[in-house]
């Protein structure tokens, strides 16, 4: 059978991370959700998604498919519904429709003409930028008992001081010396060739993807993912860093999502609580106004390649958008457009000349190319974005 990812109703509640990747591409827990669904079905995927990510991400259609909703995270129970499906049947979760059969033959799907096979159980569902963290302590859990089930964990060092060692697992290469692993609350997970530096004090539930660095001394309480290739320090709370992003100095983050190719400079702050304890609203793209998130506790949604400059203050709620550029004293507004320039004292436009300059940059440090396909989509973010930029 074919499988094709799709992106469903929540793609613009999850943008700014949806403006550069599909849905399936999101990461929460240990595994970004295509993943997830491939290391379930045994098969890989491709995607439905934005016309302008299509070269990125571009769709196989064969004789027989089968279409998944990606904001559905799977699990045993649905999966095996998922693979059963035949033609003309679709599961639907309450309104939502979570997968259904295509053929090639069919020039449209009217899904009303298909039986209906409800799911009744148990499944995480990410439908708002704010579940990424706080549905991630499920997430990890899930993708732990999956990866680990039947394997056996590579040696913890006996310099560390571990809490609950059968809920922790180093993958081959992992290094870990002289730390504390408190795997009391939720597991922890250290992915191949990641290290541990010596001093850091880690509270499960935790992930430290492939290639990651948890830097010395840092403070880490679950339930954080720190997704591949990134640098953690400093004390992070219940927060998830996609690929290539670093924190890697003094500051807090809290309650927090990170896209691909984040840089946080030293002593970055960001609040994750209102002085009042009111819930916390979050800019909307859907709306073009503050949602509620139904959260007291909620920090920065920093969409990818943005970046911000030492001691910068991040004020309860903010959500920052794609190669933003952010530096100076006082609280920048709590939402910043992508290809902004400038911080609390306001901003300019940052051109994609410039911004792609540093985008060549930062790739290239880590052996990869800034090619045609990367610029075409962060150029038509640029376009796209410009309605909220009056500058």
């Amino acid at each position: 059978m074919n499988y094709i990812l799709f992106d469903g109703t929540v793609r613009n509640a999850l943008l700014p991370f949806t403006f550069t990747r599909p849905v399936a591409e999101i990461r929460v827990g240990i595994f970004t959700i295509r993943e997830k669904w491939e290391n379930y079905l045994k098969s890989t995927t491709t995607t439905i998604t934005e016309e302008y990510l299509s070269e990125k991400y571009p769709m196989v259609e064969l004789e027989e498919n089968v279409l998944i909703n990606a904001s559905f995270l799977p699990n045993a129970e649905l999966v095996s519904i998922v693979t059963e499906l035949s033609e003309n049947q679709a599961i639907f979760f309450g309104e939502e429709v979570v997968a259904f059969y295509t053929k090639d033959s069919q020039e449209e799907v009217d899904l009303s003409t298909y039986e209906a096979i409800e799911f009744e159980g148990e499944v995480l569902r990410i439908e708002n930028t704010w579940d990424i963290f706080s549905k991630n302590a499920a997430a990890i859990q899930e993708d732990f008992d999956f990866i680990t089930e039947d394997r056996k964990s590579q040696p913890i060092s006996k310099t560390n001081t571990v809490i609950n060692p059968d809920n922790i697992f180093l993958e081959e290469g992992a290094v870990v010396e002289c730390s504390i692993l408190n795997a009391s609350l939720g597991p922890i997970y250290i992915g191949v060739d990641a290290v541990v530096m010596e001093g850091a004090m880690i509270r499960g539930a935790f992930a430290l993807c492939d290639h990651s660095t948890v830097k010395m001394g840092a403070k880490i309480y679950g339930a954080t993912t720190v997704g591949p290739y990134s640098r953690i320090g400093g004390e992070v709370n219940n927060s998830v860093l996609f690929a290539y992003s670093n924190k890697g100095h003094d500051g807090y983050l809290g309650n927090s999502v990170l896209g691909e190719w984040c840089n946080l400079g030293a002593d970055t702050n960001n609040s994750n609580l209102k002085n009042n304890y009111d819930e916390v609203r979050l800019w909307s793209y859907e709306t073009e106004g503050f949602a509620k998130t139904g959260l007291q506790f909620c920090g920065l949604m920093m969409g990818d390649h943005s970046k911000c400059g030492i001691n910068t203050m991040f004020n309860t709620g903010t959500v920052v958008g794609v190669s933003a550029n952010i530096f100076g004293s006082g609280f920048p507004r709590n939402f910043i457009p992508s290809y902004s320039w400038g911080g609390a004292s306001g901003f300019t436009n940052y051109l994609p000349k410039k911004a792609f300059e540093t985008v060549k940059l930062v790739m290239s440090r880590r052996g990869l190319e800034f090619d045609e396909k990367e610029e075409a989509i962060l150029t038509h973010v640029f376009e796209e974005t410009k309605k909220w930029r009056n500058y």
